[in-house]
C-alpha cells in the first residue's frame, strides 16, 4: 500500500486529521489496532472548547454535536458549602459544549468512511521503519493476521497515552519527558438520574473533590476524588450517594440520587514530550501530552495539534516547503503548556492533598475566594476554560 500521510491510531487526533486532510486533497490511511465497535464504545466524557466546535462544524462533522450536545455557558465552582458561577458569556463572549469523545469519534468515522477514506480496524502496527527518510514505512497485521505493508511521506503518531510510537524518538539525545503523577484517583460514575445541575459542578471539600457533570437528561457523570489504590469493590452505591451529598450539597444545590449502571477508577498523571516530531514523525494528542481531567483540555488539545499539522502537511504536499513542518513542535507546545499549567491549576485548587494541613486547605479556599471574588481571576479561569481560538 502507498499513501501520503500514514496515521497510526484512530482516536480524536488520528480521525480529525485524516479529515483535514481530506478536505484538502491530501491521501491518508488509518491504522487501529481496535475494532470499530471497541473504538465507538469506549465512554469518554467530553467538554468541547469553543474552538474545537468551530472546527467541527466548519469542516461538516458538528451536525449531531449541535442536535444532542449541551452548551454551557458558565461552570459553578463550591466551596465552604456554597456556589460561585463563573460565567463564560459574560466574560468571555464564548462557551464550551459538552458533547463525549466516543461520540466525536462516531462522527468522524462516519465522515471518514461516506468520504471513501480508509479505515484499517484491527490493524496492530508491528515496526516503523526508515523516519529519517523520505519514504518511512509502517509495517502492520491484520485483523485476519495478514501482514501489511504501508509506504507513506509523513507519519502520525495519534496512538494514545500508551503509544508505541513516541519511543521511536531516541531518549537518550532527542526525547525529553516531563511527567508528574498526581497522589490521588477519580471514581466515575455513569447513574441513570435526573440533572443536579444546568451547569459542570467543581466542589472542594475537606473529604476531597466532587464534579457534578450530566451526560443526557436522563444519564448523569459524577466524580469523587479518592485514593489511588481504590478499587470499585470498594465503593457501595450507597457510599457513594453519601460521598456525594456530603461534599457538594448545600445552599443551591443538592444531588438527585439515581440507578448507578456504571463504575471506572481514573488515574492522574499530567506529561508531556519534548520534542512532538522526529524525522517524517509527528505526535499529537495523547501519544505527545496527557492532562488531568480537571480542566477539560484533553480532547482539544489534540484538535489543536492536528490543526496546526494539517496546515504544515498542505504547505508541505503543495509546494515542498517543510517550514511548517519544521516549526510543529515551536508552534504547538506553547498552548501545550498553557493548558498543562491550567489542569494543574484547576486540580491543585480543588482537590485535597493526602498530607494536607488545617492551613494548606484554609489556604485553598483563599485561593478559590480571591478568584472567585475578582472579575480578574473570573476572567482568567473562563478564558483557559471556553479555550483560545484555532483561527
Amino acid at each position: 500500500m502507498r499513501t501520503q500521510v500514514g496515521i497510526i491510531g484512530a482516536g480524536p487526533a488520528g480521525l480529525l486529521l485524516a479529515h483535514l486532510l481530506h478536505l484538502r486533497g491530501i491521501e491518508s490511511v488509518v491504522l487501529e489496532t481496535r475494532s470499530r465497535e471497541d473504538v465507538e464504545g469506549t465512554i469518554r466524557a467530553g467538554v468541547l472548547e469553543q474552538g474545537t466546535v468551530d472546527l467541527l462544524t466548519d469542516t461538516g462533522v458538528g451536525a449531531r454535536l449541535h442536535r444532542e450536545g449541551h452548551q454551557h455557558n458558565g461552570i459553578e465552582l463550591r466551596f465552604d458549602g456554597r456556589g460561585h458561577r463563573i460565567d463564560f458569556a459574560e466574560l468571555t463572549g464564548r462557551a464550551v459544549t459538552v458533547y463525549p469523545q466516543h461520540e466525536v469519534l462516531k462522527d468522524l468515522i462516519a465522515r471518514r468512511l461516506a468520504d471513501g477514506g480508509e479505515i484499517r480496524f484491527g490493524a496492530t502496527v508491528t515496526a516503523v521503519e526508515g523516519i529519517t527518510t523520505e519514504t518511512p514505512v509502517i509495517r502492520f497485521t491484520d485483523a485476519d493476521g495478514t501482514s501489511g505493508l504501508l509506504r507513506c511521506e509523513l507519519i502520525l503518531g495519534g496512538d494514545g497515552s500508551r503509544t508505541v510510537t513516541r519511543a521511536l524518538i531516541p531518549e537518550a539525545t532527542v526525547r525529553t519527558d516531563h511527567f508528574r503523577q498526581y497522589p490521588f484517583a477519580w471514581f466515575g460514575i455513569l447513574a441513570e438520574a435526573p440533572p443536579s445541575s444546568d451547569e459542570l459542578i467543581y466542589a472542594n471539600h475537606a473529604n476531597g473533590f466532587a464534579l457534578i457533570s450530566t451526560r443526557t437528561p436522563t444519564v448523569q457523570r459524577h466524580y469523587l476524588q479518592v485514593d489511588p489504590s481504590d478499587t470499585v469493590e470498594d465503593w457501595s452505591d450507597d457510599r457513594i450517594w453519601h460521598e456525594l451529598h456530603t461534599r457538594v450539597d448545600g445552599e443551591g444545590a443538592e444531588i438527585k440520587d439515581g440507578t448507578i449502571f456504571a463504575k471506572t477508577v481514573l488515574g492522574f498523571r499530567s506529561f508531556v514530550c519534548e520534542p512532538m516530531q522526529y524525522g517524517r514523525l509527528f505526535l499529537a494528542g495523547d501519544a505527545a501530552h496527557t492532562v488531568p481531567p480537571t480542566g477539560a483540555k484533553g480532547l482539544n488539545l489534540a484538535v489543536a495539534d492536528v490543526y496546526v499539522l494539517a496546515q504544515a502537511m498542505e504547505r508541505y504536499f503543495r509546494t515542498g516547503a517543510t517550514d511548517g513542518l519544521d516549526a510543529y513542535t515551536a508552534t504547538a507546545l506553547p498552548r501545550v503548556w498553557r493548558a498543562q499549567h491550567f489542569s494543574w491549576w484547576m486540580t491543585s485548587m480543588l482537590h485535597r492533598m493526602p498530607d494536607a494541613t488545617g492551613f494548606d486547605h484554609k489556604r485553598q479556599l483563599a485561593e478559590l475566594d480571591t478568584v472567585t471574588r475578582s472579575a480578574a481571576g473570573r476572567a482568567l479561569l473562563a478564558e483557559n476554560y471556553v479555550g483560545a481560538p484555532l483561527y
